[in-house]
Order: C-alpha cells, then structure tokens, then sequence
C-alpha cells in the first residue's frame, strides 16, 4: 500500500471535493463539468446572490453612533431622508443632547437628540446636513416567524472605525418573547430573539429580514457566565413597537408606556381574567370588572396575562384602544383610553437613576501647565456645554440651533417645530381665514330627529339652540359644568376651543404642546394629537395625517371622566369643504349629531363647494 503521509493535499482542495462529494450524493449545490471549474447549482448561486443584494440594501442606512469625548457609543438606523434615526435610551443617554454618527459613506455627520422611550428603550436623534439620507424600508414585524433568515448590522465593540459596520447572519429563534424590565424601565415586550450574533456596541441598530427590511431594534442580549461575549441570544424591540412610539418621540418629549387600570391573571383553564381595577380607569366606566375576561386588545387576541402584557406594553400611554371582554356571558366590543404606567415626575425620577454619571471633565492642556494662549486682557466666551456637563465637548452650532432643555423633554425644539407645523396647517382649513383678527361662526342644520339647530360662536358669544333648548354660558366654568354634565351644550367649547386656536396659535392659547400621535377611535392610520390647556378644560386637537384636516377635537373636564368629543366629518370628495355632520360623543355615546345645512365665517355665507383659498 502507498504511504499516504507522503502526499500532501491543499486543505481548502479537500474541502471543496467533499462538498463537490455531497452534492453529488445529495443535492447538486455544486456541479462538476469535465473539462471546466466546478460550478454552482444556479438556485444557490441565486440564493447567495440575494442575501448580498439584501445586505447591500440594507447597510446604507445602518448608523454607527459615537459619544463625543469617548464616552461610548452603539448603533442605529435611520428611518426618514430628512436624517431622523431610531436607536436605544441607554445609547443615547450618556451623550446627553447630541452625538457624532458615522454611515457606511465615510462621513461622520452631527447628531441631535429628539425624544425618549425610557420604558421602552428607545430614542429619536436627527442627523444633521442633509435632506437626502439614506433610509431603511420598514417591515410588518407581526409577520416574522421563529426560523426567518435575519442579519444584523451595527457597530459592535466600536469596531466600524472605518465606518465599514459589522454584519452577522442567523434566524429568529423566536418571536412575542419578554424580557423583564429593570424596575419598570428597559422593558422588551413582544419582541424578537435571534442567534445572529449580538455583542456590545450592537445595541440602537437595526435587525433587517432576509430582503433588507427593518424588523426591530437590537438592544439586548444574554451574556451568562460567558462575560461580554455573545451566547447567541439576542433581543431587538420590533418595529412595529416603534411605530407606535415614532409619532411621540417626534414630540421631543420623554414618553410614556400604557397600562390599563387594571391587574389580571391567567384561569386556570385558560384565559385572562381582571383580579383588581381602579374604579377612576376608563375601562371600568367602559364595564370592565373584577373577574371579567379580557379576550382582545387593540385587535390582538390574548389567553393569558403575560400575552396581555406582551400588547400593553408596546403601547404609548394616553391611546385609546379597542377592548374585547366577556363578563357573565355577554361579549363586550369597547374602546378604552389607556393610562400611564408612571406620574411624571416619578419617570423623571427613575429615568435618571438610570443614567450613566457624565464623563469627567476634561482640562485644556494649556490650563493644565497654568498657561494660556490667549491675549493678554481677552477671554473666550463660556462654550455651551452638553447636558452632561463635558466642557470639553460644547454643543456644535448646527445641534444647539435645534436644541432647547424643558423639564420632561428630551429637546422641547422639535415640540415647537410640531406646534408651528399644526397651527400652519390648521389655518389653511375651513372655516378659518388666514392672518384673521377675528372670526364670528353662525352655523345653522337639524339633528337626526329633524330639530332645527343653530349656533353662534364669537369671541363675545357663545350660544346654541336646540328646538326649543337654548343654552348660552357667560363663563369658563359654565363650559366646564356643560362638559361635566355630558350635555349637548359641550359642543361649544370645543368650537370655541377651535376658534380661538386659530385666531391665537399655540403661542397665545394656553399651554401647548403636540402630543404625538394616536389612533382615532381604535383605527388606524395613527393621528396628529395637539394638547392644549383653556383654564381648567384640556383640549386635543386630532388630525388626519395625509389630509391634514381635523376630525375630532376632545374636551376634558376631569380626566377620570369621558370627554366632550367633536367629531367633524367632511365630503369624501371635498375635505376642504364645509363640514357636513358635526357629532358630539361622550364615552361611545352620541349625544347631538347635526347634519349642517349652512356655515357664516364672519358674516359671509359659504357653502360645501367653496374651497379653502377662495
């Protein structure tokens, strides 16, 4: 027998003529031709091919995200071409109000806070010097599946010195999982796991499927015994999550998660029962009671408590929702406004416990050897610092042009910003004139019961009648006892509320500021929800976001009670028309609906086919 040891073959040959061995005795993923290099089978060639297409798509958008002074850093994703981006609150949290990104590019672009999940781990920042960037596409997460081939894509370690970030390949090893808040900030519900490798510095990046579509935000990961080494369990908060909190952090506020008034625990033959519920809740007003059996919310089907939790828990406070619940026997369809998980001052509180100490200050080199370069009788002006107080790392101009503290904002800029984008749009509306001093409605139509209506709303007057009903309040708290009592009455302060936003703007009303965005009634799409204060009443302002026009204007007296709702319906085929139906809810009830026959705006008559401009 020949010695064999002698022989020596190239390694990388035998590999080759192994696989080139399995294909052939298995599936031909590779074929042999006699007198040519060995080729691939063209369904995997097409597979391979589609995975670097997708990487391709994908890595453009991927953010490295840098602490200045070297304080850490993470990843990210940008999400718009005006450069706003999604990554973690604990990625953003020790840069305090900006940061430096870098893209696959080459270019590192000045970043600037814009709101915060802290519950949530989220964070809004805005890249800044371009309107062109590039953006992820985002997917349905709702339809991934444990076994999807995933990637994910950041800056682990800080390693994308270069800008080049880090891409691993691997599936979902499942999806709807929970992870356990520290306290109650840092909550992963109903998120994705995946065994693509998750490290340090992965964190804030996106999770794509395997077509390069943005699934979630990585943001944890299971380390074990292992130390900071990667186990193969990841985390990502999914995207779907996300949208329902954009709309919030695009307010600059420091946002808050839902809950919804009420404890539960799983049956023991299966289902999810209500054990505890705070009578001042909006579900109980809705009939929700101890032991009834909560069977959907917000259209997701839940059989135990933790699948409960798993929906509350990925939806910002203040929503309103629809709720399926069966009590003695009878199945209940409701909506249902969904408290917060905190008071205000409580997440301020725990959010920052849960903020890394700012960096040390750092001295000038000349000051440290007593120097200074400076002329004789001149001083630099004080650099305006970080919120973490680096004086070595004042805020760039482009970002201090875009950043303004308030207590509960993250950047109360991008809350102006948003105030001046509705109020510009709501005075292109009927029945507003725009730069008007002064605005008089008369508005004149029969309820669904052939009453005739008319109402007068002016900035000396209020007054509607009914049939025979008239009701004229001379002060804010008549407005207030009409909303309290649930009459039909409540429809004035909420026209007056309309009137005088247009006639004053945000500025002037009162305290002001944009929400974020929420369903109307349940559904979808999301809608813009301005806030405003009049003396004790609280006022929202809900609008379409394609349309721009608003449908719905709610007025509060006591927030442990329904509102007045106005809801404003316009032709399908003329929204700029005047409105046709103006409908007054408490609760899920409809107390007056006025089909409107006529509308005066400052004594000139108009009618639906008049647009806005003329």
């Amino acid at each position: 027998m020949k010695d064999m040891t002698s022989t020596r073959f190239p390694i990388a040959a035998l590999r080759l003529a192994g696989v080139a061995i399995f294909g052939c005795l298995c599936c031909p993923a590779i074929l042999a031709a006699k007198d040519g290099p060995l080729t691939l089978n063209p369904r995997l060639a097409e597979a391979e091919q589609q995975r670097i297409d997708a990487i391709a798509r994908a890595v453009p958008s991927t953010v490295c995200v840098f602490v200045p002074g070297g304080g850490g850093g993470g990843s990210g994703v940008l999400i718009s071409p005006d450069g706003f981006a999604l990554t973690n609150f604990h990625v953003t949290s020790p840069a305090g109000s900006f940061m430096r990104c870098g893209l696959s590019d080459g270019n590192i672009y000045d970043a600037v806070i814009v709101g915060i999940d802290p519950v949530g781990d989220l964070a809004l920042i805005k890249l800044l010097g371009r309107d062109d960037f590039p953006y992820a596409t985002m997917a349905d997460s709702r339809l991934a599946s444990a076994g999807d081939w995933v990637m994910v894509i950041g800056n682990p370690f800080l390693l994308a010195s270069n800008l080049q970030p880090t891409v691993t390949w691997g599936i979902l090893s499942g999806v709807g999982r929970y992870q356990y808040p520290s306290g109650t900030l840092l909550e992963y519900a109903d998120c994705l796991q995946t065994d693509a490798s998750v490290n340090p510095g992965n964190s804030g990046g996106p999770i794509y499927n395997a077509e390069g579509e943005l699934l979630g935000i990585v943001g944890r990961c299971s380390f074990e015994k292992r130390g900071r080494v990667n186990v193969g369990v990841g985390y990502a908060i999914s995207i779907n999550q996300a949208k329902n909190f954009i709309g919030y952090l695009h307010s600059g506020r420091i946002v808050d998660h839902a809950t919804l008034g009420a404890t539960v625990a799983s049956d023991s033959d299966g289902g999810v029962r209500v054990s505890n519920i705070l009578e001042s809740s909006d579900a109980y007003r809705r009939g929700l009671t101890y032991s009834a059996e909560i069977l959907e919310v917000d259209g997701r089907v839940v059989h135990t408590a933790n699948e409960l939790q798993n929906v509350l828990a990925t939806l910002p406070a203040g929503w309103r929702v629809k709720l399926v619940y069966r009590n003695q026997g009878e199945t209940v369809h409701t909506l249902v406004r969904l408290r917060s998980v905190h008071r205000q001052d409580e997440l301020l509180t725990k959010m920052a416990g849960a903020m890394p100490p700012p960096p040390p200050l750092k001295k000038p080199p000349k000051e440290e050897e007593g120097g200074s370069d400076e002329p004789d009788g001149e001083k630099k002006a004080t650099p305006r610092l970080a919120p973490n107080g680096d004086a070595s790392n004042p805020i760039p101009p482009a970002v201090a042009s875009l950043y303004e503290a308030k207590r509960g904002f993250a950047n109360y800029a991008f809350n102006e910003i948003q105030q001046e984008r509705f109020i510009t749009r709501l005075r292109k509306q009927f029945p507003a004139k725009e730069d008007s001093d002064t605005i008089a409605w008369n508005i004149r139509g029969k309820t669904d019961d052939g009453r005739d209506v008319a109402i007068s709303v002016t900035t000396d007057k209020l007054a509607i009648v009914v049939g025979d009903v008239a009701v004229e309040p001379k002060t804010k708290a008549d407005l207030y006892d009409n909303v309290d009592a649930q009459n039909f009455a409540g429809i004035l302060p909420a026209l007056a509320a309309w009137q005088r936003m247009l006639i004053d703007g945000p500025k002037k009303f009162g305290e002001t500021i944009y929400l974020g965005t929420m369903p109307l009634a349940g559904e979808r799409p999301l809608r813009d929800c301005m806030v405003a204060n009049d003396g004790e009443l609280e006022v929202r302002f809900l609008s379409h976001p394609e349309s721009e026009l608003v449908e719905a204007i709610e007025v509060f007296a006591d927030r442990d009670e329904d509102p007045a709702e106005l809801w404003i319906t316009r032709p399908v085929d003329d929204p700029n028309a005047i409105p046709i139906t103006l409908d007054l809810r408490y609760g899920i009830e409809s107390v007056l609906r006025i089909h409107v026959d006529s509308w005066e705006n400052n004594g000139e008559a108009n009618n639906e086919k008049e647009s806005v401009d003329e």
